[in-house]
């Protein structure tokens, strides 16, 4: 009883000190008109991201019902009219700058068992991880401290990264795979999903099944800060090269950064983003819940940044997915989709961008 209560305690600490935005959100009708680059894109695809949104939402919405009546094998011409009917556009006011960055589903080589290059344990969600918010809310409640285990003294913080890779969790059965390398498992958790392509040629889906609880802090900006680097010049692929220079200090910086996340074996399509649904390259967007609801469209406008075929990025994206680090009403992130091509842009992806919210007539 005492141990429950001190739990009740320590979890009304940390909601009292939860994270007020200061931030604000303003909506400006305008008319897809005016939307640079509404016209050229392909609204099917976009549809097509919509329709897995659609078929989660359980709440009355007449604009997913019309489109789940309209089905899948939609046109261009016929989706672009589906979205100008059952929506209005409103670009969004207030806040920092329009910021997006990249993620993707790395792919990596593991094992089902322990042994030879195969020694960086994938851990499953431990059974006393006691989660205090919703996964979909982790960005608004970043700062604080999210995950407690039960102890004999009282309910405390969960497992740090350090404390974990120093074998916190040994001996309790959670290892799911194995990898060769503690840089792409580091990578692999702040993705929040990955493939594993194992000895037999084989590849085992990982999604993200929850994280310890503590805050989500960039190594990138620790680097900036230690003066290894401008912002611009820390991509991905510069990171690892840096950590994977010495073992050692890799270690010391990546444990800097305490989160930590736990997976579960996906079956089917995927990654799974936050909603529930398989995610869409270059049509799932990551956002923040705080100011935008999961399954909204988001008409992202990012001149400078290139898209694969070689225009300027302008996408009718879905509200499909969250993440710790974007935080903000016009601030996104980016799925580019599975493998190496995809990591490439997804490293390389931080551009200033302009939001345009299409919210349900």
């Amino acid at each position: 009883m005492l141990q429950r209560i001190g739990l009740l305690a320590m979890i009304a600490l940390l909601l009292g000190a939860c994270d007020v935005r200061e931030e604000k959100i303003e909506f400006k009708p305008v008319r897809f008109a005016e939307i640079p680059g509404w016209e050229s894109d392909d609204h099917a695809a976009a549809f097509g991201a919509l329709l897995k949104s659609c078929r989660k939402i359980k709440a009355p919405n007449t604009a997913c019902e019309a489109a789940l009546k309209l089905g899948d094998g939609m046109d261009r011409e016929t989706a672009r009219a589906f979205f100008e009917t059952h929506y209005l556009p409103h670009a969004v006011k207030g806040g920092e700058k329009g910021f997006v960055t990249g993620y993707y589903e790395p792919e990596v080589k593991g094992a089902r068992q322990r042994g030879g290059e195969f020694t960086v344990p994938v851990y499953a969600r431990p059974g006393d991880l006691i989660t205090l918010k919703p996964d979909d809310e982790r960005a608004r409640f970043n700062g604080e401290i999210t995950g407690l285990r039960e102890t004999t003294d009282g309910p405390k913080p969960y497992y740090t990264r350090g404390e974990i890779d120093g074998g916190a969790l040994d001996g309790r059965g959670l290892e799911l795979l194995y990898l060769d390398d503690p840089v792409e498992l580091f990578f692999m958790q702040v993705q929040g999903s990955g493939r594993v392509r194992l000895e037999d040629g084989k590849a085992v889906r990982l999604g993200f099944a929850a994280k310890n609880g503590h805050p989500y802090t960039s190594i990138g900006k620790r680097l900036v800060e230690m003066g290894e680097g401008k912002p611009a010049d820390l991509t991905m692929q510069g990171v690892k090269a840096w950590l994977r220079a010495d073992p050692e200090r890799a270690r010391k910086l990546m444990h800097q950064n305490k989160s930590y996340v736990f997976f579960r074996e996906i079956d089917g399509d995927g990654p799974i983003g936050a909603q529930g649904v398989a995610l869409t390259p270059e049509r799932s967007l990551a956002i923040d819940t705080e100011y935008h609801r999961l399954g909204l469209p988001v008409f992202v406008a990012a001149p400078d940044l290139t898209a694969p075929d070689g225009t300027k990025f302008r996408r009718l994206m879905v509200a499909q997915d969250v993440g710790s680090a974007i935080r903000g009403p016009e601030r996104g992130d980016i799925y580019w989709g599975s493998g190496e091509a995809a990591g490439d842009i997804a490293g390389r992806t931080r551009h200033a961008a302009k939001f345009t919210v299409l919210l349900p007539k």
